[in-house]
């Protein structure tokens, strides 16, 4: 038997402070609009994907090595390189999925880098065998394109970060 106040020779402490960092990492997620999300904090790594509608995140979890200092603590949950808080987002606006150009051959609406206007189209969803053209809410240079062609998209998710004109 443990001393009173040592920790238990059980993982079950470590259980829920898994649980509480889920709770918090879905919290964040759901916060900043993110549809993914992974942290590595004492030895393990977390990381927790949001589905296609608002369900229980999935959750992988590798656990601390057992030789390590007991953690009495839970850290708060650090949140890296999510986006510059002067980055404009642009949303799918329905559920369908997500294509960068009019055709599988044609080139991309926009890459990277490139600049765009307001009112520009940046891709197409194919919603109900439609095709939906999805233009620019702003002007602004494509910093990052969060979604890869052809994959399903859910109403709400990030599809471009984009950086206003300075």
């Amino acid at each position: 038997m443990a001393p009173r106040g040592a920790a238990p020779a059980s993982s079950g402490g470590d259980d829920d402070r898994l649980i509480e960092l889920t709770r918090r990492l879905a919290a964040v997620a759901t916060e900043l609009g993110l549809s993914e999300i992974e942290v590595e904090s004492a030895g393990t790594r977390l990381r927790v994907q949001r589905a296609g509608t608002p369900a229980t995140p999935v959750v992988h979890a590798v656990p601390a090595p057992i030789a390590s200092a007991p953690a009495t603590t839970v850290e708060p949950a650090v949140v890296a390189d999510v986006a510059a808080p002067a980055a404009i987002t642009v949303e799918a606006p329905m559920v369908g999925t997500f294509y960068r150009a009019s055709a599988p051959t044609a080139d991309p609406f926009v890459r990277e880098g490139d600049v765009v206007k307001e009112g520009q189209i940046l891709c197409i969803i194919e919603a109900m065998k439609l095709m939906n053209e999805i233009e620019s809410k702003a002007a602004g240079r494509i910093v990052k394109i969060l979604v890869e062609n052809g994959q399903p998209v859910e109403y709400g998710q990030p599809l471009f970060l984009l950086e206003p004109p300075r």
